[in-house]
């Protein structure tokens, strides 16, 4: 019974690093090549690679052995590092307005 509850628990742990590698994949597909040179990163072809083959090891493995550790990891920086510089290329990144001392009403100057 315990190796039972496991082993659901284990799948659900699969399924969502499938469902992460795959939406970080979609993301790759979205994004243009030249965001990715404007980003200073590798190309498209390079990630749509690394995150397919992590999708296709998740998909088939779950997350038994090496491997979906190694695609984990990639996911990982591809979402960390990778897509916030694609989107503040791409203008889709958040924009900040004013100085760094303003609050939620305007200005803070620390009473001076």
């Amino acid at each position: 019974m315990l190796v039972q509850g496991f082993n659901v628990i284990w799948g659900w742990i699969s399924l969502g690093l499938l469902v992460f590698a795959l939406a970080a994949f979609v993301n790759a597909a979205v994004h243009r090549d030249e965001a990715y040179r404007a980003a200073d990163k590798q190309n498209k072809g390079f990630w749509l690679i690394i995150l397919g083959i992590t999708v296709a090891v998740d998909l088939f493995l779950g997350v038994w052995g090496f491997l979906p550790i190694l695609g984990l990891v990639a996911t990982i920086v591809y979402f960390v590092d990778v897509r916030p510089a694609l989107k503040h290329v791409s203008g889709r990144g958040p924009r900040r307005r004013g100085s760094s001392s303003d609050g939620p009403y305007g200005p803070y100057n620390g009473g001076r």
